[in-house]
This record gives C-alpha cells, sequence and structure tokens, in this order.
C-alpha cells in the first residue's frame, strides 16, 4: 500500500475507466505523491473481478464493474482517464457521449485516438486531453506528452498536468508531433533496451560472467543518463569529454559510425512515427 500526506492536491474523484498496467501506473504514482486521496479513485473494468479485488486491497482505491455503478460514476466524476484497449473504445465511447456533462474533463491514454476522433465518438465537444504516456511511468520516471482540446481551460490543463507529473516527465506538444513523440519517448526505452542487449553480449563474448556484464551496462547506462540531466550539458559535449583521440573509446565509435549509428538511431525515430500514424490511421477508420 502506498503511503499518502493527509492533504491530496486533487480533492475530487478522478474515474479510471480501464484498469490495466498503465491506469495502475498513474494511480500508483498519484497516490504516492499524495495528488489524490485513495477513496477520491474510481478504476472501472468491463469484466475481471479478481483484478479490481487486487487494485482495491493494494491501493484502497473503489473499484467496480457492475453496469450501473459504472454509468453512475461515469455521471458524476469531474475527470475520467480513458485507459481501455483500443479495440474497445469505439463502443465505450459511445456508451460514455450521453452520459456526460459539458465540464467534464476527459483524458485519454489510449495510443493512436485523436482528439478529433475521440470527441466524435462521444458525440459531443468534450474538453479532451490527449496523452502518450511510455512504460517507465510504471516506476515514477515516465515522459508523457500532452496535447490538448481547445475546449480545456487553465484549471483543467493544470490538472492534467499534476496527474501526469506525478509519474515522471510531461511535455505539452501540438497535437500533430504527438508521432515525432512517440518515436522518441513512448518507444524510445525499446531502443535502449535493444543496446543494452547488444553490450552485455558484448561483455559475456569478451568473457565477463552473465551478472556482471547485466550489472556493469545497467550502472553505465544510468550513470550516462544522470550526467546528462545533473550536467545540463549537451550529450554531444559529454561525449567529447570521454572520446581521447586515437584512444579505445574512439575506436569503438568509429565502428558505430561505420555501421552509420547516428543515422540508423534517426532513421528508427523516423519509422516508428510513421508507423504510429499509420496505425492511428487504421483505429480512427475502423472505430469511426
Amino acid at each position: 500500500m502506498c503511503q499518502q500526506p493527509s492533504t491530496p492536491l486533487i480533492n475530487h474523484n478522478i474515474v479510471f475507466y480501464g484498469a490495466g498496467s498503465m491506469a495502475e501506473a498513474i494511480v500508483r504514482g498519484m497516490i504516492a505523491r499524495s495528488v489524490v486521496a485513495s477513496p477520491d479513485i474510481v478504476m472501472l473494468n468491463r469484466s475481471g473481478n479478481d483484478r479490481l479485488a487486487e487494485l482495491r486491497a493494494r491501493y484502497g482505491v473503489l473499484a467496480s464493474n457492475d453496469p450501473e455503478q459504472r454509468a453512475q460514476y461515469l455521471r458524476t466524476a469531474p475527470v475520467i482517464v480513458l485507459a481501455m484497449k483500443p479495440k474497445d473504445a469505439a463502443e465505450a465511447l459511445r456508451a460514455l457521449g450521453p452520459l456526460l456533462s459539458p465540464e467534464q474533463l476527459v483524458i485519454s491514454v489510449i495510443a493512436g485516438l485523436t482528439i478529433r476522433t475521440i470527441q466524435g465518438l462521444l458525440g459531443t465537444h468534450q474538453p479532451v486531453v490527449r496523452t502518450m504516456p511510455n512504460t517507465s511511468s510504471t516506476i515514477g520516471l515516465g515522459a508523457t506528452g500532452i496535447s490538448f482540446s481547445k475546449e480545456v481551460d487553465e484549471k483543467s490543463r493544470r490538472l492534467a498536468l499534476n496527474i501526469f507529473e506525478a509519474v515522471g516527465l510531461t511535455s505539452v506538444i501540438d497535437e500533430d508531433r504527438m508521432e515525432t513523440l512517440t518515436g522518441i519517448s513512448g518507444s524510445g526505452p525499446a531502443y535502449i533496451y535493444y543496446m543494452m542487449e547488444a553490450m552485455i553480449a558484448g561483455g559475456i563474448r569478451g568473457g565477463l560472467s552473465a551478472e556482471q556484464s547485466t550489472e556493469l551496462t545497467v550502472q553505465t547506462v544510468l550513470g550516462a543518463a544522470r550526467m546528462v540531466q545533473q550536467t545540463g550539458e549537451d550529450p554531444a559535449a559529454l561525449r567529447k569529454k570521454v572520446t581521447s583521440p586515437n584512444g579505445s573509446t574512439q575506436a569503438a565509435l568509429e565502428v558505430l559510425d561505420k555501421g552509420e549509428f547516428f543515422e540508423t538511431v534517426i532513421a528508427a525515430v523516423n519509422r516508428c512515427a510513421e508507423r504510429s500514424r499509420e496505425m492511428g490511421a487504421a483505429l480512427e477508420k475502423e472505430l469511426m
């Protein structure tokens, strides 16, 4: 159970429509950082009594899959976080629309679903916040992109930012840049993990144990990230500081350059963004 100071930042109900891992990560972060009190969080699911019971026991939140109770929570909550699977979004949002009043804030963590499509499925020009968190949100080190519909007022903007600042860094962007953000922070952890896999394999092939190679790789990546964060220096400047002319680091970087490492990473980011657009368009076509 997360420890919680006595005075929460937000003192009204927040309903999570969907109770998966991302919803849980956000809830855990909000409770741990006293953004909202546990009894003011409601988690809804269409099925999975065991999952809801687990969330109630772990966080002290309210949780339900009863249709009548669900409708009542959705009708009265000032803030609703859409956290269902994309394939379930159309049915859920079409049913949700008639329950809403104009002042209720809708926050989406559904990948690929635009503000226009959300409002279209709801059948109302609801204030909508579209977000793209990443998996590091589960440990409070997430990076979340946030875009707002024109109906979102300043108070609601601040509220949405408070929610996602509980699980890491937030960046407000124009919605048409959301796919680029996906290519960097949304899918970015996978690129780093892939490089770590290669570094670990290199250490093992060079005679280190798997445990040694893993520990050294993890600490190296962690230390490099912290150096950029804490010094405020550009990564290129830090790289130059550890690269002596004709030294071993320069030799290693030359190998990466021969493989066009720099341009390959940029191409990966661009392809991720492009694929995100393709998937979003296919999802919108399917849902509408």
